[in-house]
């Protein structure tokens, strides 16, 4: 039987999503992003994020093969997001410490 990771993908990307607006907003009301790469790296997240969000979804709608390339597109741009968020989280670690 095959697995179905879209539901997985869509949810966690979109709490992920969330997160990313709350350091973003933190970032502007701490006054945290002049000066650094912060806040381009949490935009980055918010646009990976979305991205994923919307292919997971639309692979829930699709036939069978449409389907699994969209979730393998999803997850594959889900990962690169996490990655950049775990750059971000580096910066703003390092930021405050400094």
């Amino acid at each position: 039987m095959p697995e179905n990771r879209s539901p997985h993908i869509l949810s966690t990307s979109a709490n992920l999503l969330g997160i990313c607006f709350i350091v973003l907003t933190s970032l502007k009301k701490l006054n945290l992003s002049d000066g650094s790469l912060i806040d381009e790296f949490a935009v980055l997240a918010v646009i990976i994020f979305m991205t994923s969000c919307i292919l997971s979804f639309l692979s829930m709608r699709r036939g069978q093969t449409a389907s699994k390339r969209l979730e393998k597109t999803a997850d594959l741009i889900f990962l690169s997001g996490l990655v950049v968020l775990f750059i971000a989280t580096l910066l703003i670690a390092f930021n405050l410490i400094s």
